[in-house]
């Protein structure tokens, strides 16, 4: 800790940064160890682990140099993670499978057909490879006073989450009564499988799709399998298609949910008409009604996007000019020189993007 802590200062010391201008002292470091950085938090993939033919698993190991740039996570939250492809940064949000407080952020990523950076991951992710780390958030989060029942239910990638609520409360030493629900296309494709199987204390079900060998379940989440895992739960966390969350909110009270699908918007109004002028390309467009970063992608423009529904922020541009509207809250801005999230966004007349 004290290293750490001298670490900190030195490399933090007016004296060091004027030694390394105009580069920063990030770039001296960096080329002794990558993730030894002062400006922005990164991690080392210290093991990787494909275990189903559609998923890969990562054990990062944030950097510890800098502690202070991560403050870790809470059971539930996703975390930006940023890898470079094709000399690209590009940003996803994923939800950790660890417990909080773990040493080591464990990320299982869903293989997604047609994607960019999950089958990346898939196919080259490694021991040693460096990523960075940021922004963790999210509501969707164990309350501080943990229920007595608790009902946890996912589908595919949407394990990740409710399991590292799970792995939370077992750390915790909590003898609180727990169930979960697991839908996968087959029992290959259930991540996690093993370990839950083996949890003691735990009541475990596992639904597929695709394949009746193994499941414990038929069919669609319904009354038949809330009364075989857990009748009247205090809480039920479920994270998923928005078809299985739909569903269990049709049985259930007192559900939180996550869904790691992106929104269809309903966009009701009009297309305004306005003109649009990306200012940093040159670029001007008609308002067409979708939101700006469709828009600028359809103008010929690639702006960094990630999860394209307005959780990893990296899409975030500055409004110069203009009066937008954000279409998952509803809040309509006039505000000047004001950040906003283009995939989520619209805009209300004449708009000004730097971009």
């Amino acid at each position: 800790m004290f290293t750490q802590t001298l670490t900190r200062r030195v490399l933090a010391s007016p004296l060091v940064d004027l030694l390394t201008g105009p580069h920063g002292v990030d770039r001296y470091t960096e080329l002794v160890a990558p993730t030894w950085t002062t400006g922005d938090a990164r991690a080392e993939i210290v093991a990787v682990y494909r275990q189903t033919p559609r998923s890969v698993t990562l054990i990062l190991e944030p950097n510890r140099a800098c502690s202070g740039l991560w403050a870790g996570f809470r059971a539930g939250q996703h975390v930006n993670l940023t890898v470079e492809i094709d000399g690209r940064r590009r940003t996803r949000p994923y939800s950790p499978a660890s417990a909080e407080g773990a040493r080591y952020i464990e990320l299982t990523v869903g293989r997604h057909d047609g994607g960019l950076v999950s089958p990346y991951l898939y196919q080259h992710a490694r021991p040693g490879m460096v990523v960075g780390l940021d922004s963790a958030g999210g509501e969707f989060v164990l309350p501080t006073q943990r229920p007595r029942r608790v009902l946890f239910v996912s589908g595919g990638s949407g394990i990740t989450p409710v399991l590292s609520m799970l792995r939370t409360m077992r750390a915790e030493g909590s003898d609180c009564q727990i169930a979960f629900i697991h839908y996968a296309r087959s029992a290959e494709e259930a991540c996690y499988r093993d370990e839950l199987d083996a949890m003691s204390g735990v009541k475990v079900l596992h639904g597929y799709s695709r394949a009746t060998a193994g499941t414990n379940l038929d069919g669609r989440f319904g009354p038949d399998h809330l009364a075989a895992a857990m009748p009247d739960p205090d809480a039920v966390f479920v994270c998923g298609p928005p078809a299985l969350v739909d569903a269990v909110r049709e049985q259930c009270t007192n559900v939180r949910s996550e869904s790691f699908v992106p929104p269809v918007f309903d966009i009701s109004a009009e297309a305004s008409g306005g003109r649009v002028s990306f200012i940093d390309s040159g670029a001007e467009i008609v308002d067409d009604g979708r939101p700006l970063l469709e828009q600028a992608e359809a103008a010929g423009l690639t702006p960094e996007s990630g999860c394209r529904m307005g959780i990893c922020h990296s899409c975030t541009r500055r409004k110069t000019h203009g009066v937008v509207k954000n279409l998952i809250t509803g809040a309509v801005s006039s505000a000047e020189q004001e950040d906003v999230q283009i995939c989520v966004t619209v805009p209300v007349g004449d708009v000004d993007i730097a971009l």
